[in-house]
């Protein structure tokens, strides 16, 4: 059970100063029942709340896959920068969104954007080797060695990365599975291997996979299968 302002406050569209007001005014009501209290407790899963008679959709979480472009930083705020959160649909900032991990500010795909915590945790959390693929490109053409140092697991200045698997697809490109999140870890990688990254894209956490039709700086809320998908992870 929860106050009937605070639930409707956190679904990212009003204020709780401003739920009241409309609490004071008669808009709101639960089950057809007009609410004459801001204070009035009520369970949001098993209930009907309506704002002006219209239904709201009452959402715990909210789960959001964006594609993200070049330029934006994977943070909530900044400063010098755009962030993640300015391609996020202006109905759903008053929620307490962030991005569950962070790409670099020239790198490109799928980031997670949520209010969900725990789940935040468990993809962050190197305890759970969440897996993650992206497309590289980089200014020399692809070896086998450093396919075999990959797999072996390169030495940084911060130690020895887990094993990786890089595929060739063609002379510069490459697709990098890790298991690991260190700063900048695939640049440096490659800089062990006298290689500059030239594109950086990341194209998959664990089951989930960038869908082919998010264009890039669009993003969506999950679907149920790939909600599951995530939460396996």
């Amino acid at each position: 059970m929860q106050r009937i302002d605070k639930i409707i406050a956190s679904q990212g569209k009003y204020s709780r100063s401003e739920v009241k007001k409309l609490i004071d005014k008669n808009k709101v009501k639960v089950d057809g029942q007009v609410v004459q209290s801001s204070g009035v407790k009520v369970d949001p899963s098993k209930s009907k709340i309506t704002l002006n008679d219209l239904d709201i959709a009452y959402k715990e979480f909210v789960y959001l896959m964006l594609n993200k472009p070049k330029g934006y930083v994977s943070a909530r705020v900044d400063k010098d920068h755009p962030t993640v959160l300015d391609l996020v649909p202006e109905e759903l900032l008053g929620r307490n969104l962030f991005p569950a991990g962070r790409l670099d500010r020239d790198t490109r795909g799928l980031v997670i954007i949520t209010d969900d915590g725990l789940l935040a945790h468990n993809i962050l959390s190197p305890k759970k080797h969440v897996e993650k693929i992206y497309h590289v490109k980089i200014d020399i053409p692809l070896t086998e060695d450093m396919v075999l140092g990959f797999a072996r697991g390169v030495e940084l200045k911060d130690g020895i990365c887990k094993e990786a698997f890089l595929e060739i697809i063609d002379e510069y490109t490459a697709r990098v599975r890790l298991k690991e999140g260190r700063y900048h870890q695939i640049k440096r990688m490659f800089g062990c291997f006298a290689a500059k990254v030239i594109e950086l894209q990341r194209i998959s956490m664990g089951n989930l996979t960038l869908p082919e039709d998010l264009q890039e700086g669009s993003c969506r809320e999950l679907s149920d299968e790939e909600l599951r998908l995530l939460q396996q992870l």
